[in-house]
């Protein structure tokens, strides 16, 4: 990986720009939910060049999930129709920290922490993307000078950008509504955020930008910027956020219901399989291009297999999905516990179990813990158990979560 500032991957296939005979909008839009505007987009991918289709990321943790895949899906068909995609790296973006449903100010972040999570998400992003299409941007490269008010233009200084909008048009996102109604404090760089990634397709002369419904106002910002800097405005395309396993808060790893792209292909599919079947229809129509109205016709359980494997596939190829099928079918549909589990040494004896579930990283939290146990969703030795308690292991114990989750517990360490 280059350093920040370069453009990693030109947008061209065998040195020569490439484009479908006609784009299908209608498959370019496919699980979108607003477009500002679709008459835009049509002229624009009616054009003789490639669209330069803008998605920007900010490394705030080092793993991305199904949730990150669904814009970069998106991207993809992008890339399918001939456009190259804009990978912005939010390198300077994410020290600020994005508050886009946000209910408080996000910690900051140093810049060895964002430099170390940018090398895992663009070790992950190209299991998504083609690469030779893709252009990597970072955007210290354009705000450090901003911010720094070196820029020799004046009006690409920080004071001329903030010249041009005002406190009420900054202020009337949602998110800033509900915090101000509360009092709860809003940081003068959060204000900036929205005209920092706004400035970002200023900087790179974006076509289109992709994200998620909670990023309209920012994307909407950037064609504001745009029109500022007499650029063409953007066109705005949001996808929805897609849920995590347990269907009813979007997909993050600090709930607990993420599926990572770096999960084994056992746990990947095994989360899949516990989706719920309204949950499942959702991630076929956001994370794949299956029919389906015809997968209707089929038994639910053999449907979320399939999405199971689909998704595996994708991510650790066929054998590994059909490993993993496999090995599920052995443990779940056949009541067996799995051959190989995973031991987990204790730090001390005795520990109370919600403890034990965290640090058997079965569990992201005390909190997250207790309520898995609450919901009878842990047994111990056998025995379901109903409520926290202290547990004292002497020799080995059989620790489950859910379905598909176990942990053989060991003494202490002399």
């Amino acid at each position: 990986m280059g350093p920040p500032g370069r453009v990693l991957f030109a947008g061209t296939v065998s040195g020569e720009t490439q484009l479908t005979a006609a784009p299908d909008v209608d498959q370019l839009l496919r699980g979108s939910v607003q477009v500002f505007s679709r008459a835009g987009l049509a002229e624009k991918a009616a054009g003789n060049r490639p669209l330069r289709v803008k998605y920007g990321v900010d490394p705030t943790s080092p793993d991305l999930h199904l949730g990150h895949t669904v814009p970069l899906n998106a991207l993809r068909a992008f890339q399918e129709a001939g456009h190259t995609a804009v990978l912005i790296i939010g390198d300077y973006t994410a020290r600020v920290g994005d508050p886009s449903g946000r209910s408080e100010t996000r910690p900051p972040l140093s810049a060895e922490s964002v430099a170390a999570h940018a090398q895992t998400y663009l070790q992950q992003v190209f299991k998504v993307l083609d690469e030779k299409r893709t252009e990597v941007r970072w955007n210290a490269e354009w705000l450090t000078p901003l911010f720094a008010n070196t820029d020799p233009d004046p009006g690409r200084r920080l004071l001329g950008l903030m010249a041009r909008h005002t406190v009420q048009q900054l202020t009337e996102r949602e998110d800033f509504q509900k915090r101000l109604a509360s009092k709860t404090p809003i940081s003068l760089l959060e204000l900036l955020y929205p005209l920092m990634q706004g400035y970002d397709s200023v900087a790179v002369k974006a076509d289109v930008e992709i994200g998620g419904t909670d990023q309209l106002f920012n994307l909407l910002m950037g064609r504001e910027i745009q029109k500022d800097f007499g650029q063409s405005v953007q066109v705005v395309i949001t996808f929805p956020l897609l849920e995590g396993t347990d269907g009813v808060r979007k997909m993050s790893k600090s709930y607990g219901n993420a599926i990572s792209l770096n999960d084994t292909p056992e746990d990947m599919f095994g989360k899949i399989l516990s989706l719920s079947d309204e949950m499942m229809w959702k991630y076929y129509h956001l994370l794949t291009r299956e029919d389906v109205a015809a997968l209707k016709a089929g038994h639910p359980l053999d449907v979320k297999k399939k999405l199971g494997e689909i998704v595996v596939t994708r991510f650790h190829g066929g054998e590994a999905a059909r490993a993993a099928r496999t090995g599920f079918e052995r443990v779940f549909s056949n009541r067996e516990t799995p051959a190989e589990i995973d031991d987990h040494v204790l730090s001390k004896s005795p520990l109370r179990l919600s403890e034990i579930l965290v640090e058997s990283k079965l569990a992201p939290s005390k909190n997250e813990a207790r309520r898995l146990i609450q919901q009878k969703a842990v047994d111990l030795a056998g025995e379901r158990v109903a409520q926290d308690r202290e547990v004292t292991v002497h020799s080995p114990l059989l620790l489950k979560v859910g379905k598909r989750q176990f942990r053989r517990l060991m003494p202490p360490a002399l």
